[in-house]
């Protein structure tokens, strides 16, 4: 009998997280969601990340009625929450209360499916993400963070993946955001982590940066993997994910068995590819190899907005030289992996590297109190070491932090009560805790979320209208915005 091989769609989610900058609203995804759910996705990949974040400051769209409407139009498939374990939807480290609180919530609006993940891979910050959602029955899947470096090695992962057994999980993920893995590590990866996880299926989960993904998954999923996260083809490759319809097609033909119905997600593909057209977005495209990706390993929208902001200081020029720096930095530090928050502040720190040389001063000369903290353990356990020198200089002097993060943070739920209270519901509370009284009152005074789509000011839409116009069309249709 040939394998069965499942999929997580994360179209709604991550594909225009990466490929938008996070912009699809909620009533773009109206038509396309319950088309989505009769496809026979494991799971649908909805809120988390960045998009929980965009919505509150930049959509202006209640994140927590964005779940509730999606479960409205989907109500077959699971729809996901996806967070940064003890930081949510943020940076920083939330109180115990504020994540338990959190999970109550995610079951409260509808989400059945968990995926948290530590930027860090220190397993402490994700016991108490993990056993809230688990008690409340959300199918909890964690991911270990995949980067490439003399200590991330095999066994790391296996012992990662071993210590989620021990808190108890559905499953395990492995996220590959910068699209690092292939199809030789594969090889070795993927079976060391499924010796370590028994029978629990194991998922991957990776970006499209370095071209490889798409082959490395039909490799992984010969040496285990049990289900892929892709992306609908229209929002697929380039910094997004391997393409839903044509990564089906190749399972297929390897003899494994894809049951998902791939009319329906061209039909989804089509009303995608309209939506990208009449609002000026871009679709995906195949990226080409690089092999300087894998030296800095920094994703392709960080890259993208990092020469917005050399240029504008007139430093675009050196872009070269502080991805060059960048890789250096992070050997520097331990290995970090390369993901929010520590791909900013790697790239930060590489900046002012560079800077301080041309200036006649040393490397670190300057250096972010993020990274002071990240060197002393306030964001977790660093896989690698640092050179004493160089902890000496980055810790000021200051104790090693060796306890886990959250347990630093005191209650905070009541004194957010009384301090801006009362709420109307838990949700605003947890709002709340997340931002401050402009961002908060921002979206409360926005008013409910608008499902009806209208197609924004783009210069297609433009001519479109001066279409319509015309006395011989009287058949075309749209909602003016």
């Amino acid at each position: 009998m040939s394998k069965d091989v499942r999929f997580i769609d994360v179209t709604l989610r991550d594909a225009h997280q990466c490929l938008w900058a996070t912009r699809m609203t909620t009533a773009m995804m109206k038509d396309i969601a319950p088309i989505l759910d009769r496809a026979g996705f494991e799971a649908i990949d909805l809120v988390g990340g960045a998009v929980f974040d965009v919505c509150v400051r930049f959509l202006r769209e209640d994140p927590w009625e964005r779940m509730r409407i999606l479960n409205s139009w989907v109500t077959e498939t699971p729809l996901i929450i996806h967070t940064r374990g003890q930081c949510l939807f943020t940076f920083k480290f939330f109180s115990d209360d504020v994540v338990e609180l959190a999970a109550e919530r995610f079951a409260a609006n509808g989400m059945r499916y968990h995926t948290p993940y530590d930027p860090i891979n220190d397993i402490r910050n994700l016991r108490i993400p993990i056993e809230a959602a688990r008690r409340l029955g959300i199918h909890t899947v964690p991911g270990l963070v995949y980067t490439l470096s003399p200590v991330h090695t095999d066994e790391y992962y296996a012992q990662k993946a071993g210590e989620l057994v021990g808190i108890g999980v559905d499953g395990v993920f492995i996220k590959d955001p910068s699209g690092l893995l292939t199809p030789d590590r594969a090889i070795t990866l993927v079976p060391a982590i499924k010796k370590a996880i028994g029978d629990l299926p194991l998922q991957l989960h990776s970006h499209s940066l370095s071209g490889l993904s798409p082959y490395t998954a039909l490799v992984a999923v010969e040496h285990g993997i049990d289900v892929l996260h892709t992306a609908t083809s229209t929002l697929a490759n380039g910094a997004s994910h391997p393409a839903t319809e044509r990564m089906v097609e190749n399972c297929r033909r390897r003899g494994y068995a894809a049951d998902l119905d791939l009319d329906a997600i061209r039909e989804v593909a089509e009303r995608l590819d309209y939506i990208a057209k009449v609002e000026g977005k871009p679709v995906g495209q195949v990226l080409e190899y690089d092999e300087f990706h894998f030296h800095h390993q920094v994703a392709g929208g960080m890259i993208s907005n990092l020469k917005v902001q050399l240029e504008a200081v007139g430093l675009l020029d050196r872009i070269e030289d502080i991805l060059e720096e960048a890789g250096r930095v992070r050997a520097d530090l331990g290995y970090p992996i390369v993901v929010s928050p520590f791909a900013q502040y790697i790239v930060t720190q590489a900046v002012l590297n560079v800077t301080a040389i041309d200036r006649g001063k040393e490397r670190y000369d300057s250096i972010p109190d993020e990274v002071r903290l990240y060197a002393r353990g306030g964001y977790g356990e660093i896989a690698g070491e640092i050179d004493p020198d160089l902890y000496d200089r980055l810790s000021g002097g200051k104790e090693p932090i060796t306890e886990r993060a959250g347990a630093l943070v005191p209650p905070s739920l009541d004194r957010i009560r009384k301090t801006r209270g009362p709420f109307a519901t838990d949700d605003d509370l947890l709002l709340a805790a997340f931002y401050d009284d402009t961002q908060y009152s921002a979206l409360k005074d926005a008013g409910p979320i608008k499902t009806a789509y209208r197609l924004a000011e783009t210069p297609l839409l433009t001519l479109l209208k001066e279409v319509a116009t015309r006395d011989d069309i009287s058949t075309f249709h749209f909602v003016q915005s």
